[in-house]
């Protein structure tokens, strides 16, 4: 017998089903990753009934299971849906430390986050909203759809492993938002896997890719969340562990290659732990700087590092693989990665010195204590990526000597800040002697996404805001956690706007109308970083925006585009010259330009407009906006 599972502020038992009984819904998504969760809530919000399936036990993908340093590049690129999980972590600490304290601080205006409390959150978010149901430890088995072209999705049939009864949902749209990309392959959609050579897109990060491409994917590793309290627990001997695996380790740290176990990137006005070193290469593994609350960090891969946590030479069989072969994966990441500490904790042959460097850090007592204190899910970087409507590439994120802004994409839903950047696809000599090929780290201004990114060709009924259509360089900029969940943002409401027709197609949604309602919902389709969602002008200035209201506004100085200001890490202060600075004054130029750009039926409003110097910006928007309707 089956259960079906609500989302409370913890997750319940409640209400058996049938499990001949086929369940009915608006909006099927597969997937609890954070873009699965923005899909739910946004189409939640209105008025779809949604059903959420998540293979694991928890929801919160990655940002649940140790990814708790998130990587972005500026706070002002934050909206939506994603916007709303870091104002309520935000409101979490400050609730229960005050909102002065350390741990207040220590979040990082709610991007920063123990991953109980980003689970605790998510569900919260998942509870409040009427109309979601939730399954967690369902796999996706089949998936019904029509023999034509383009065909749909019929129903789709879900099984918990170890349980006999199936869990079969009939829905009138269908979202995969896994990382694996899991019901789109199902689903008969063209996707591909590797990497493109720099002919396929023009590309020049793919200019080391061999003719034709290869099937290379990033390296995978598992995100930890240790702790330095008194009540750390050590690394526990992983199902087999191989001491003599690890033994170069330890002439690694005889010749001065390696100097520490644990290291950190010192960051502007931060007071580093005691006994921890302000080192990356040099460190087995990587404390992502800062701290988190209460005192706990976020384990990752050393970039360009002597050791490395991820394993790019055993994942590219991964997102193809069945159940049991990406076990078989899974398992060998745990060995390696569990072991090695292991290993530095306990050998007798490992020098004093690191051992005690090694036990410094444990794993938290209170995460994941029914998994080992070890989280779920591996860091799956990048798997199976759709062929869609449109490809995102590299050069979605070029720039013009015109411009300081990214030209416009007029059908974008979603925004991106971070650059293009990969771990690594294969690996040259042994796994403590050699190096990663494929690795790149290129910045980027911020940058916008096309509606076609998540949209397949061949099925009418299906979006795919996680596994994207991307190559593989363009999909290095896409694969955060926030911009992944702007994606799942839009795709909950583009689902939303196609259930309106008796034949969902959503590749006919007028993306105009799904640019609005994202707007509504606080989601931002252009980078502005001097307007927030909170801002009572966002959706004004995301309007004039999507018609290009904003762009042309500055040029390049002596053909030099602006440059981040780091704050630390791979943070930095808001993108230069991409405000909108609506309380200056409109001049005549700007003016003219918006005549030009807004819809007709208000450009008589327009006309009577005056740069008069005392005219703002803002004041001319909000007539315009409000013009709008009637």
């Amino acid at each position: 017998m089956r259960t079906r599972l609500l989302i409370l502020p913890i997750l319940l038992s409640a209400n058996l089903l049938r499990a001949d009984e086929p369940l009915a819904c608006d909006i099927l998504v597969y997937g609890g990753t954070p873009g699965g969760i923005a899909a739910a809530v946004a189409a939640a919000d209105e008025g779809r009934s949604v059903v959420l399936v998540e293979p694991f036990s928890i929801v919160g993908g990655l940002v649940s299971n140790g990814l708790t340093h998130t990587d972005l590049r500026s706070l002002e690129s934050l909206s939506g849906v994603w916007w709303e999980f870091n104002q309520r972590v935000k409101t979490h600490y400050a609730e229960v430390y005050g909102p002065d304290s350390e741990e207040a601080k220590a979040c990082f205006e709610g991007n920063f986050a123990e991953p109980k409390v980003n689970q605790l959150v998510f569900e919260q978010m998942l509870a409040d909203r009427e109309g979601i149901t939730v399954f967690v430890r369902h796999s996706i088995e089949n998936v019904a759809s029509t023999r034509s072209f383009p065909s749909a999705i019929i129903a789709a049939t879900f099984r918990e492993k170890g349980v006999e009864d199936a869990l079969n949902v009939r829905a009138r749209v269908y979202i995969d938002a896994t990382y694996e990309g899991d019901l789109m392959a199902k689903a008969g959609v063209r996707y591909t896997v590797g990497r493109e050579d720099e002919a396929a897109y023009g590309e020049s990060l793919a200019k080391d890719v061999p003719a034709g491409g290869d099937g290379q994917v990033q390296g995978y590793n598992y995100r930890w969340c240790v702790t330095n309290a008194p009540d750390r627990l050590p690394a526990p001997r992983p199902e087999g562990y191989d001491r003599t695996e690890f033994l170069p380790l330890l002439e690694l740290f005889a010749d001065g290659r390696i100097t520490h176990v644990f290291g950190i990137q010192h960051a502007k006005g931060m007071t580093l732990p005691e006994g921890l070193p302000a080192v990356t290469s040099k460190a087995v593994y990587k404390l992502q700087p800062p701290l988190l609350p209460n005192g706990k960090a976020d384990i990752n891969d050393m970039s360009h590092g002597v050791v490395r946590l991820s394993m790019p030479d055993i994942n590219d069989g991964y997102p193809d693989a069945t159940e049991e072969e990406r076990q078989r994966i899974i398992d060998e990441h745990t060995r390696y990665q569990v072991g090695m500490l292991h290993f530095l904790q306990h050998d007798t042959e490992v020098p004093e010195p690191v051992r005690k460097d090694a036990l410094s850090w444990g794993f938290c007592q209170d995460e994941w204590p029914e998994n080992g204190h070890l989280p779920e899910q591996l860091y799956v970087r990048e798997a199976r990526r759709l062929i869609g409507k449109h490809v995102f590439t590299q050069n979605d994120t070029r720039l013009t000597p015109d411009d300081v802004r990214i030209p416009l994409i007029k059908e974008s839903i979603a925004i991106g800040d971070y650059s293009h950047n990969c771990h690594g696809t294969g690996r040259t000599g042994a796994r403590f002697d050699g190096k990663h090929s494929g690795e790149f780290y290129q910045p980027n201004a911020p940058f916008q996404v096309a509606y076609g990114t998540i949209v397949p060709n061949e099925v009418t009924n299906l979006l795919v805001p996680v596994a994207v259509s991307s190559s593989h360089v363009g999909f290095g900029a896409l694969r955060l956690e926030p911009v992944w969940t702007a994606m799942g943002h839009a795709a909950g409401l583009a689902a939303h706007l196609s259930l309106r027709e008796e034949k969902p197609v959503v590749q006919q949604v007028d993306v105009s109308e799904l640019q609005e309602l994202l707007h509504r919902q606080k989601a931002a389709t252009l980078y502005v970083s001097d307007v927030s969602p909170g801002h009572p002008d966002f959706a004004a200035v995301q309007w004039m925006g999507s018609l290009g209201g904003w762009h042309g506004l500055k040029k390049p100085v002596d053909g030099k585009h602006p440059e981040w200001t780091p704050l630390f890490g791979q943070y930095a202060e808001a993108y230069p010259d991409h405000g909108a600075a609506l309380d200056a004054p409109v001049d005549e130029a700007l003016l003219l330009r918006w005549r030009e750009i807004i819809p007709e039926a208000i450009r008589e409003k327009a006309n009577d407009l005056r740069a008069d110097g005392k005219l703002t910006r803002g004041e001319a928007l909000r007539l315009l906006f409000d013009g709008r309707k009637g």
